[in-house]
């Protein structure tokens, strides 16, 4: 991966302060996080030196996000560069929308190599993920792109699904719209690479009239909703023999931590673009020790967007570096219930 995208070889102290140079100086900043500045009791060009100095933001509120545009969030050192707009979900709010510069170009490579050392690198892809203005299925497209494979899209609004839920609806009768998309396609085009969701996949598996291996589909990837233990068994026991599951996690904002594999799989985020922590809940600046659950934590550092601090919808167990990925990462992710309430809240996709 550091061959491909060799800015990940930076120190993370080092990448810190280069971003906060450009993040916060004039010739280069977005006008959100130069606005920003002048409310700030330091300055984050002289006195944030290192990583762990990026406590000094705070948590990140979100709604600060919500009310931005994305020209607001544009830096000008990107000034003339194209640059596409990619939304959230919204399952916890108004959308948010931020802008792709170099991101999806650093997480395809990322996300290759990851593939290729698996032997799953190349052939066509069925994308039943949300595209639009969504940044997965924009992710899927380049990533068939590097290769160039196909990618077959389903037509997948997730707000509409999410409108259903609100209205107290029946998600059945969208679901099976989506399913029924996606079984024309396996049929007749016999993609390699089948992108989707763990729901979606536990539905489309157990709908299809043959196991995926039969469809000519090498491997599922996933990401964006959580799978249960015994989900997880009953996929890969039943429906998904002869076809590797890589699972993700991740969403629009921090990008994608990889899967390791193991007997319980845990996910790692490559530094230094961004950093996934699992913190106390009850003291959001504290990690949580090694086999502990807690909240996660995600601080998106690129030059494409910087958000410090941001605590994540989801709950999680820390776990240690993997030999493949030698980062702290996560497993046995769930969403997050605080003890002042009993729901969760969980992305469609």
């Amino acid at each position: 991966m550091r061959e491909r995208v060799p800015k990940l070889l930076y120190d993370r102290d080092e990448w810190t302060r280069r971003m906060m140079r450009w993040h916060f100086s004039p010739e280069t900043g977005s006008p959100f996080w130069l606005r920003r500045a002048a409310d700030l009791l330091f300055d984050p060009i002289h006195d944030i030196l290192s990583y762990d100095a990026l406590a000094c933001f705070g948590a990140f509120d979100i709604a600060w996000l919500r009310a931005a545009t994305a020209r607001d969030l544009l830096p000008r050192g990107f000034t003339g560069r194209p640059f596409r707009v990619v939304e959230t979900g919204g399952t916890t709010g108004a959308p948010c929308r931020v802008v792709d510069v170099t991101r999806a170009d650093y997480d395809v490579q990322q996300y290759r190599v990851m593939l290729e050392v698996r032997g799953l690198d190349g052939g066509d892809v069925l994308a039943m993920t949300p595209s639009g203005p969504h940044a997965y299925g924009y992710f899927v497209s380049k990533l068939a792109d590097s290769w160039a494979g196909a990618t077959y899209f389903i037509d997948f609004d997730p707000r509409w699904v999410k409108n259903l839920v609100r209205h107290g609806q029946s998600t059945d009768g969208y679901i099976a719209h989506l399913v029924t998309q996606t079984a024309t396609l396996l049929a007749a085009e016999r993609p390699s690479l089948l992108f989707t969701t763990s729901k979606l996949l536990l539905t489309l598996a157990t709908e299809l009239p043959k196991p995926l291996e039969e469809y000519g589909v090498h491997a599922v990837c996933t990401g964006g909703t959580s799978c249960t233990a015994e989900e997880t068994r009953y996929l890969r026991a039943e429906h998904l023999n002869g076809v590797r599951w890589i699972d993700t996690y991740g969403n629009t904002l921090m990008g994608h931590a990889l899967q390791a594999d193991g007997p319980v799989p845990s996910y790692h985020l490559p530094p230094p673009f961004g950093f996934v922590e699992v913190v106390d809940p009850a003291n959001p600046d504290q990690p949580v020790g090694v086999g502990e659950r807690g909240r996660v934590r995600v601080t998106t550092l690129l030059e494409d967007l910087f958000i410090p601090n941001l605590l994540e919808r989801d709950s999680a167990v820390r776990t240690g570096p993997h030999p493949w990925l030698p980062w702290d990462g996560l497993r046995h992710v769930l969403p997050y219930v605080s003890q002042d309430s009993q729901d969760s809240t969980e992305g469609v996709y």
